[in-house]
């Protein structure tokens, strides 16, 4: 069982910046592969940006490339994802997930939801 708990969320203005952090309990989060996803109102839960277990693999949606950074460090069990450039349409509430072995763009395949951290954009 891995517990998650999401922080740093907030209000902010557009072209400003978020540093949300995830927080795993456990002592196997390296075996876990971790994903960032958001919902906003009315829409379905899209990936953000994932790693795999020790780092070396990492891919970000096209709609956040080359604005958020996704990273962690196994020996704080946290995940982070440093989003730049904010802009208005990245307005939603974000979850961070744990999946077992590889990782994945696909909500469905994760094992693990932490209970999200609401990210305003907004002037």
């Amino acid at each position: 069982q891995v517990q998650l708990v999401e922080s740093g969320g907030g209000l902010v203005q557009p072209g400003g910046s978020l540093r949300l952090s995830c927080a795993a309990s456990g002592r196997t989060f390296n075996s876990y592969a971790m994903g960032w996803f958001r919902q906003a109102p009315g829409k379905e839960r899209e990936f953000v940006a994932t790693i795999s277990r020790i780092g070396g693999v990492i891919y970000y949606a096209d709609s956040v490339k080359g604005r958020v950074t996704i990273g962690r460090d196994n020996a704080k069990n946290t995940v982070y994802l440093q989003m730049n450039s904010l802009k208005p349409e990245d307005t939603a509430v974000y979850y961070c997930a744990a999946k077992r072995a590889g990782s994945s763009r696909v909500p469905g395949e994760y094992d693990y939801w932490g209970q999200g951290t609401q990210v305003t954009v907004s002037s």
